[in-house]
């Protein structure tokens, strides 16, 4: 066994610009329990890669021949882990508090958890409305089109918003920002379905864990996604969106 409880992945792609903040926060919030953190770079062109292995020595790098996307990316950590937990984690994730600790100490409560997602917040405090339930047409439309802060009747519905934020309760859908595994349970699962090349992933692979285990909203613990959005942005990548969307459904089924 190695000497670390909770191992973390991050999957970058041309990441130079943000990456520091990102690991910094996480090696140095991560106080409560021995931690281990593994880089996938996703064959970047503007050296990610290496300016991590000259100046964290600390993290373990794996490079991708290719771009692979981001499940498969996270995937090509699955031979190295020998970890009780495992944490996937965006290049735009920051940790402001021992959250891993604390994500760890609860899931030490019971063995049948098998993945926790913590309340994910804008770097200004707000509450990011995410998906918490299976993911369905009405779902995703009013997710995709929603404008401003206050949410819809069925954005409360699909996020949960209805439920008491200061307790863990059950959850079929989690962001892949940040999603705290047991890491048995993650290698039970293959990891990510790799027919998602990024976008929706995280809701498949949340949906397959809650059907075995506990799969749990902890509201207690938060994390910082500097959430942009880039799919309505770029065509390119909400080309991909739209294909991830019709795989998932051409999976799970069409639900309205």
């Amino acid at each position: 066994m190695n000497d670390y409880t909770v191992s973390g992945c991050i999957v970058t792609y041309n990441s130079k610009n943000i990456i520091s903040r990102t690991i910094e926060s996480v090696l140095t919030e991560t106080k409560g329990v021995p931690f281990k953190l593994f880089v996938v770079d996703n064959a970047s062109t503007d050296g990610t890669a290496d300016y991590i292995k000259e100046n964290y020595p600390g993290v373990t790098v794996i490079e991708s021949k290719d771009n692979c996307g981001f499940g498969a990316g996270h995937n090509k950590v699955l031979p190295f882990l020998d970890s009780k937990y495992h944490v996937v984690i965006n290049p735009d994730i920051i940790l402001k508090s021992d959250t891993i600790s604390e994500l760890a100490s609860f899931a030490d409560t019971d063995e049948t958890i098998g993945l926790l997602s913590p309340q994910i917040r804008f770097e200004d405090g707000r509450i990011q409305m995410l998906g918490k339930k299976n993911p369905t047409v009405r779902y995703l439309g009013d997710h995709w089109f929603h404008k401003g802060d206050e949410p819809s009747k069925t954005m409360i519905d699909y996020c949960m918003l209805d439920k008491p934020q200061d307790k863990p309760f059950p959850i079929t859908n989690a962001t892949g920002c940040f999603m705290f595994f047991r890491t048995s349970v993650f290698k039970e699962l293959g990891g990510f379905d790799e027919r998602f090349f990024m976008y929706l992933e995280d809701c498949d692979i949340a949906r397959r864990v809650s059907e075995r285990y506990k799969a749990l909203f902890y509201p207690m613990a938060d994390v910082t996604h500097l959430w942009e959005r880039e799919s309505k942005k770029n065509k390119k990548l909400l080309l991909i969106h739209i294909r991830s969307i019709l795989t998932y459904f051409a999976k799970w089924g069409l639900k309205f």
